[in-house]
């Protein structure tokens, strides 16, 4: 099955900008195949401007996300792995979405039902597993 990575990535930034919000995205600078400009890298991440305003071409692909931006004057084409993306959030508000760092060809444990659940689907989530209601994510600079 493919990640759902890039089609959260895509509903997220739709449902930022359709509010008027700008969306930032969290980069994990350190997986292969991330070229953005090394003096944006701080601490093996970099934040980024995804707003109409500020890129040019943006391609959110299944694979890349990819994109024209101005560095200190400078255009640079900035091509990033969905893989390596690690939150999309509102600049505003830090509302957005975080997601766990992945390994190439990392796949999610089979999940088996106890014995109790064959019978029946599980339809509620673990108390411990659910969102904490109002939490979103706040970035510190």
């Amino acid at each position: 099955m493919s990640s759902n990575r890039p089609y959260l990535l895509r509903a997220i930034y739709d449902w930022i900008s359709d509010n008027n919000l700008t969306p930032y995205v969290l980069v994990d600078a350190s997986v292969e195949g991330v070229r953005v400009p090394p003096q944006v890298v701080k601490n093996g991440q970099v934040v980024l401007n995804l707003a109409m305003r500020a890129v040019a071409n943006l391609d959110l692909g299944n694979d890349w996300i990819s994109f024209q931006a101005r560095f200190s004057g400078v255009s640079q084409s900035i091509h990033i792995p969905v893989r390596a993306v690690l939150a999309l959030y509102a600049q505003e508000n830090g509302q957005g979405m975080m997601f766990p760092a992945e390994e190439e060809g990392d796949v999610p444990p089979p999940t088996s039902p106890s014995d109790d659940d064959k019978t029946s689907s599980r339809s509620a989530t673990p108390a411990e597993d659910a969102p904490k209601r109002g939490a979103h994510l706040r970035v510190v600079k």
